[in-house]
C-alpha cells in the first residue's frame, strides 16, 4: 500500500513537469528544424508568472538554457542566442541553410530580457501577391519559424479565403462559373481581396481553392503552436456583380476603376448600412471559423484606396459602428484591425473630422490600426494618435517587391524611440508591412528587435557590428567596416513605388532620363564595401547574398553612367561612338544576368517553377506561369499605369525581358540616326507601341525558359564583374 501511495505521489509531482515540457514542445520542434545537430545541447524551460513577454539565457550542466514565459518568448530567446552568441543568421527562406558553430558558446551568468510592447505584426496583403502566391508548405514552415524567432505575435493570415467565399456565395445561390469567374488569377488575388479588381485572369481553378484551403490549415495551426494570433480576414463589402440579380433591392454599386484597368474589372460594393451586409458577414465568419478557427482579430478594410458612398462624418461613423457590430454579432471577443494606409493615401479626403468620426464610433479597445508606412509618414502624428485607437507602428520598406538597396536604420531608430516616448498608451506594438521579399532582410529583423529591451538596437554602430558578425558568421574587422560604410552612406533612403534601377526601366524618350553623376560616387562606396566583405573570407548564404546584392547595384549604377555616354553620342549623331556605348550597355545587361543567376534569391526561373508546380495538369501549369509573369511585367493588360510596378532585378528577367526592350530601343534609335532623322516623339511612339506588344507577348506566350536553381559561384562571379567594370567608377 505504501509503494502504491509513493507511486501516485510521484505521478502528481511529475505532472507539472510533463505539462511544462508539453508547452515548450513547439519551441523544441522549431529548434530541431533549424539546428537539428545541436538541438540536444539546449534546455528549454517555461518561466512562471505573467506580465510582459520575457526570456532568460544561461548555461547549466553543459547545456544552453533558454527560458521564456511562453513559446513565442522562448523562440525569441533562441534567436537572441543564435545571433549574439553563435553569430548565426536564420533566413526567412527555406533554401538558406542555417550555419551553426562547431561548439556552442557558453552564456556567462544570466541574461534576462523583456518585451517593450505586446503586439508584433507582420506581412502585408500585397506580400501574398508579390512574394508568396506560389509558396508550398516548406516555404511557409521556414517563414513561420522566422516569424517566431523574431517575436511576431500577429501575422496576417489570408491564404485560403477564396475557399470560404466559394461556400458563402454558393449558399446564396451563385453558380460555380459565376463564383470562380469573379476571382482573379492567383498572383492578383490581394487586389481582388482589397476590392480593387475583379475577374482579371480568372476563372480561378477549383484545385487552387482546395489546395490553398489545406495550406491555410497548416499555416494557422503552426502559427498558433508558436504563440501567434493569426489575423484572419472578414467581409469588407466586396461582392460579385451577380449578387445584384439575387438581391435586386440591396445597395450594391460599382466602384471606380483602379490601377488603369477598364470598367469591366471594377469591383462591386455592398453598402455596410444595408442589412445584407451583416448577413454575409455572419455567413463568412461562421464558415471561416469552422475551417480555420479564430483568434478573434479580423482584418477588415472597407475603403482602402476607395471612395466611400458618402464623405459625411455621420455616415462614416455609421459604417464604423455597423462593421464592428457585424463582427461582434458572431464573435463577442472580436477585435477589428485596419490599415492606416487609406488616411495617408487619400489624405485630402480623409480629413481629421472624418477620421475621428469613423474611428471613435467603434469601442477603442476593440480595434487596432496599423500605421502602415511610418518610416515615411506617421499618421499617428497627424491624427492625435488615431484619436485614442490602439495602433501599431509599422515599417514598410518595399513596394512591389522591387529589388534595390534602401533601409533607413537611423531614421527608423529615431522615429520608433520617439513613438515609445510620446505616442501615449494607445501605442501598442511594432510591425512590418513590406510588400515583397528578396531584398534587405536585416531591416525587418531590426524592427522586431526594437520591440525588446536589447542593449544594442539604440546604438546603431553597436547593432551594425552585430549585424556584420552574423551575416558573415564570424567577428571580422573587414565585415564590420563594410557594414559601417553601408549604414552611413548606402542604406539611408526610403522606399517608394516604381523604385527601380535604370537597367530594368523601359527606355524613355532621348533626353528624358536624368542621369545623376553621384552614382559613380555611390559606386566607390559599393566597391569598397564589396571588397571588404569578400576579404572577410565568409561564404555564408547571407554574405553571398550581400555580395551579389551590392554588386548588382554597382552594375546598375555603371549602366546609368554608360547610358549618359550613349545619349551624348546620339546628340552628336556619332554612330561609331553610339555603337561602342551600345555594345557596353548590352554587355552589362548580360553580365548582370550572369551575376544574378548565382543566387536563388534573384531567379525568375524559380518564381516560374514554383508557379507551375501548383498546376495539376499542363493547362493549369501554363495558366499559373502566365499569371506569374504578368504580375512582374505589365501587371495588367499592356501599357497600363502599373506597368513595371513589380519589376525585379532577376536573372532571366534581365536578359529575356528588360534586355530585349533595350535591344528594340537601340535598334530604333540607330535606324533613325543612320537615316539622318531625329528619334523624335513620333518615332518614340512607334517604339512604345512595339515594345508594349512585346511585353504582353512575353507573358502571354511564356517566352523563354530559365534556370530554377542557381548556376555558378556567387563571390567569384561578383569579383569578376567588379574587376571588369570598376575602371568606369575610378
Amino acid at each position: 500500500m505504501k509503494k502504491l501511495f509513493l507511486a501516485i505521489a510521484a505521478l502528481f509531482v511529475a505532472m507539472p513537469m510533463w505539462a511544462a515540457a508539453d508547452k515548450v514542445a513547439p519551441a523544441r520542434a522549431l529548434l530541431e528544424r533549424i539546428a537539428p545537430q545541436q538541438a540536444e545541447q539546449f534546455s528549454l524551460e517555461l518561466l512562471k508568472g505573467k506580465g510582459a513577454d520575457r526570456f532568460e539565457l544561461s548555461s547549466k550542466d553543459g547545456k544552453i538554457v533558454i527560458a521564456g514565459n511562453n513559446v513565442n518568448s522562448i523562440a525569441v530567446g533562441i534567436n537572441y542566442y543564435l545571433k549574439y552568441y553563435c553569430k548565426t543568421d536564420v533566413s526567412w527562406y527555406a533554401d538558406d541553410p542555417v550555419i551553426m558553430p562547431a561548439t556552442l558558446p557558453a552564456v556567462e551568468g544570466k541574461v534576462s530580457i523583456d518585451a517593450r510592447c505586446e503586439n508584433r505584426f507582420f506581412l502585408n496583403y500585397c506580400t501574398y501577391g508579390y512574394t508568396m502566391p506560389w509558396w508550398d508548405w516548406s516555404d511557409w514552415e521556414r517563414l513561420i519559424d522566422w516569424m517566431a524567432l523574431n517575436g511576431v505575435t500577429m501575422p496576417l493570415a489570408i491564404t485560403g479565403q477564396e475557399a470560404i467565399w466559394y461556400n458563402v456565395w454558393s449558399s446564396l445561390g451563385m453558380t460555380d462559373e459565376q463564383i470562380r469567374g469573379y476571382f482573379t488569377g492567383p498572383a492578383h488575388l490581394p487586389w481582388h481581396r482589397m476590392s480593387n479588381i475583379d475577374e482579371w485572369q480568372g476563372p480561378l481553378p477549383k484545385s487552387w481553392l482546395d489546395g490553398q484551403a489545406e495550406l491555410q490549415k497548416q499555416i494557422v495551426a503552426r502559427e498558433r503552436e508558436l504563440g501567434m494570433k493569426p489575423v484572419l480576414p472578414a467581409f469588407a463589402g466586396h461582392v460579385p456583380e451577380a449578387l445584384k440579380e439575387l438581391y435586386p433591392d440591396a445597395k450594391i454599386s460599382q466602384l471606380h476603376q483602379w490601377g488603369g484597368f477598364s470598367k469591366d474589372y471594377a469591383c462591386f460594393f455592398l453598402d455596410p448600412m444595408d442589412p445584407l451586409y451583416t448577413k454575409i458577414q455572419k455567413l463568412y465568419l461562421k464558415e471561416q471559423t469552422a475551417m480555420y478557427g479564430t483568434d478573434h482579430i479580423y482584418g477588415v478594410d472597407i475603403f482602402n484606396e476607395l471612395v466611400p458612398p458618402s464623405w459625411e462624418p455621420d455616415y462614416l461613423a455609421g459604417v464604423g459602428k455597423r462593421v464592428y457590430g457585424s463582427l461582434k454579432a458572431v464573435d463577442k471577443k472580436a477585435v477589428w484591425l485596419q490599415m492606416g494606409w487609406l488616411f495617408y493615401y487619400m489624405r485630402a479626403n480623409w480629413t481629421n473630422e472624418r477620421i475621428e468620426a469613423y474611428l471613435t464610433a467603434t469601442p477603442l479597445d476593440k480595434q487596432i490600426m496599423l500605421d502602415y508606412w511610418a518610416e515615411f509618414m506617421e499618421v499617428w502624428q497627424l491624427t492625435e494618435s488615431f484619436y485614442g485607437t490602439p495602433f501599431v507602428w509599422c515599417y514598410l520598406g518595399n513596394f512591389g517587391g522591387n529589388t534595390y538597396l534602401n533601409g533607413e536604420v537611423k531614421k527608423v531608430n529615431e522615429r520608433v524611440e520617439n513613438t515609445f516616448a510620446k505616442a501615449g498608451k494607445n501605442f501598442v506594438g511594432l510591425g512590418s508591412t513590406l510588400e515583397g521579399f528578396d531584398l534587405n532582410p536585416f531591416m525587418y529583423e531590426y524592427i522586431f528587435e526594437k520591440a525588446w529591451n536589447y542593449d544594442t538596437h539604440k546604438d546603431i554602430d553597436a547593432w551594425t557590428e552585430g549585424l556584420a558578425d552574423r551575416r558573415t558568421g564570424t567577428q571580422s574587422d573587414e565585415a564590420r567596416k563594410a557594414w559601417k560604410l553601408l549604414m552611413d552612406k548606402v542604406y539611408h533612403s526610403a522606399a517608394y513605388g516604381h523604385n527601380s534601377p535604370h537597367i530594368i526601366n523601359r527606355p524613355r524618350e532621348m533626353g528624358s532620363f536624368k542621369w545623376n553623376p553621384s552614382v559613380l560616387d555611390d559606386n566607390k562606396v559599393l566597391l569598397e564595401a564589396i571588397e571588404l566583405l569578400v576579404a572577410s573570407g565568409s561564404t555564408t548564404p547571407a554574405n553571398e547574398f550581400d555580395v551579389v546584392n551590392l554588386t548588382r547595384e554597382f552594375l546598375n549604377n555603371t549602366f546609368a553612367a554608360l547610358y549618359n555616354d550613349y545619349e551624348q553620342a546620339y546628340n552628336a549623331k556619332d554612330i561609331a561612338a553610339m555603337t561602342v556605348a551600345e555594345a557596353k550597355l548590352r554587355e552589362i545587361i548580360a553580365d548582370t544576368d550572369l551575376l544574378l543567376q548565382t543566387s536563388h534569391s534573384f531567379l525568375l526561373g524559380k518564381w516560374i517553377a514554383d508557379a507551375r508546380a501548383i498546376g495539376i495538369d499542363e493547362a493549369e501549369k501554363d495558366y499559373y506561369e502566365m499569371n506569374a509573369r504578368n504580375l512582374l511585367t505589365t501587371w495588367g493588360d499592356k501599357d497600363m499605369g502599373l506597368n513595371d510596378y513589380a519589376s525585379r532585378t532577376w536573372a532571366g528577367m534581365i536578359g529575356s525581358f528588360y534586355g530585349e526592350r533595350w535591344n528594340m530601343f537601340f535598334a530604333d534609335v540607330k535606324r533613325a540616326v543612320v537615316q539622318d532623322q531625329e528619334f523624335d516623339k513620333e518615332k518614340f511612339a512607334e517604339y512604345r507601341k512595339a515594345v508594349t506588344s512585346f511585353e504582353k507577348k512575353w507573358w502571354e506566350q511564356r517566352i523563354g525558359e530559365f534556370n530554377a536553381e542557381p548556376v555558378g559561384d556567387p563571390i567569384p562571379t561578383a569579383q569578376k564583374m567588379i574587376a571588369k567594370w570598376r575602371a568606369i567608377s575610378e
